[in-house]
């Protein structure tokens, strides 16, 4: 055991956390999550647009009457989310190269747009096609501003840039400094998308199309539950490693998702981040709400008794770490084994009660830290049979942690029994 652990933390968890704070990963993960209120407000107003509640219902006639109107904000907020992410990533990378910041963040966004090509509509004009600009367009807007940032770098450290006096305000100067890269940018991708004709989303949908297909099947939604719960068993946060490389790709899930329900087509993707975060870490990762459960009723030892206790709040809104860290989970040889199991087993029937249409997939984004009953409702658009699935899986995730536990906890009480009696004796004596 001893050994498998210096493997872990010598061997794999320094690569892995290198990994996931590699400056091009973090930029995307943080210009991703830099338009994660964008993304939430526009997932509401689905729910305004098809609320859930009976069709004949007035609130329900009122939405179908005004469905137009109401998507607006969805159409501009969630349905162009490659827009705002293409900003966040340029900035983000730009600060992790200590540039400026706004430059790389307004190249970027502008180098995403000049790969979708205007169209020509009769009495309306020039007009930007939106489709791309959403979840579809997501791992085009991820290449072109890793694109625009790196040609600033290049430009600035080879020193190709217009140098202003240094009476020049600096505001001014860095907008000139800038010139230079922004011609090259704007030229190159004019070259292709315009001069060209090289559709490069397109281009992208085929070689990424194994790995989307990949990720929505089952194998795709158990092998991050295994790497998350992997490295939290050692401490390492499993979430952030793995959310790093796989966000993205949820995030076209989720878009796609919801422009399916906006289009009335059916949902094509089971497994955004949603549908992890509602079906499978219900209480935090490893589904550790049965744990906390088994310690609140089924405590004999005073300390996990209080460890219960002190987690059941914060559990019951997806906060887990006094249970991981409080119990503790982390390297702990009996509990380690249903931090594993348990979402493994509730990833796979979440899985194929979505694919039977038991559940409706999740399509809209709400807040991480809502009760798991009431986030896999309004995640699903109002399915009452989503609150039924998380219910199971939180009496599939007690029925697991329960006997482990009271082998953990029948050994604490053990040692607490022994220290107290060792205590009495001495003050005996």
């Amino acid at each position: 055991m001893n050994g498998f652990i210096n493997f872990m933390e010598n061997k794999l968890s320094g690569p892995m956390a290198k990994i996931s704070e590699q400056k091009h990963l973090r930029s995307i993960r943080d210009g991703v999550i830099s338009a994660l209120p964008f993304i939430i407000i526009g997932s509401l107003f689905l729910i305004i647009a098809f609320p859930p509640l009976p069709e004949k219902w007035a609130i329900s006639l009122w939405a179908k009457k005004h469905i137009f109107e109401i998507l607006i904000p969805y159409r501009l907020t969630m349905y162009i989310m490659s827009l705002y992410i293409a900003y966040g990533i340029g900035y983000n990378l730009s600060k992790n190269y200590k540039m400026d910041p706004l430059s790389g963040a307004q190249l970027s966004a502008a180098a995403f747009l000049l790969t979708l090509t205007p169209q020509l509509v009769d009495k309306v004009g020039m007009v930007l096609p939106m489709g791309n600009m959403g979840g579809h367009g997501l791992f085009v807007a991820m290449c072109t501003s890793i694109f625009s940032v790196e040609s600033l770098r290049f430009f600035k450290e080879k020193k190709i840039t217009i140098k202003m006096p240094d009476s020049v305000p600096p505001s001014v100067a860095r907008s000139f400094e800038s010139l230079i890269p922004v011609a090259f940018v704007v030229i190159v991708l004019t070259l292709v998308t315009v001069v060209f004709k090289i559709d490069l989303h397109s281009l992208v949908d085929k070689a990424i199309s194994p790995l989307v297909s990949a990720g929505d099947s089952l194998g795709g939604v158990l092998v991050p539950v295994f790497f998350i719960t992997f490295f939290w068993i050692f401490g390492i946060h499993g979430d952030s490693i793995v959310g790093t490389v796989a966000r993205p790709l949820w995030e076209v899930y989720l878009a796609k998702n919801a422009e399916a329900v906006a289009a009335g087509q059916t949902i094509p993707h089971v497994a955004p981040e949603t549908f992890f975060q509602w079906f499978i870490w219900i209480g935090g990762s490893g589904a550790t709400i049965g744990l906390v459960l088994a310690m609140l009723f089924f405590s004999k030892s005073q300390y996990t008794k209080a460890v219960g206790r002190s987690a059941i709040i914060p559990g019951i809104f997806n906060i887990n770490e006094p249970v991981i860290f409080g119990a503790p989970i982390v390297l702990n040889p009996i509990l380690i084994i249903p931090f594993v199991l348990t979402p493994f087993i509730t990833a796979t029937l979440s899985y194929f009660a979505t694919v039977a249409g038991f559940v409706r997939p999740t399509y809209i984004m709400v807040p991480w830290t809502l009760p798991a009953p009431i986030g896999a409702y309004l995640s699903t658009g109002g399915d009452w049979r989503a609150i039924v699935l998380v219910f199971i899986n939180i009496a599939i995730s007690f029925f697991i942690y329960l006997p482990f536990f009271k082998v953990y906890d029948n050994k604490l009480a053990q040692e607490e029994n022994v220290t107290t009696v060792t205590e009495k004796t001495s003050l005996t004596l």
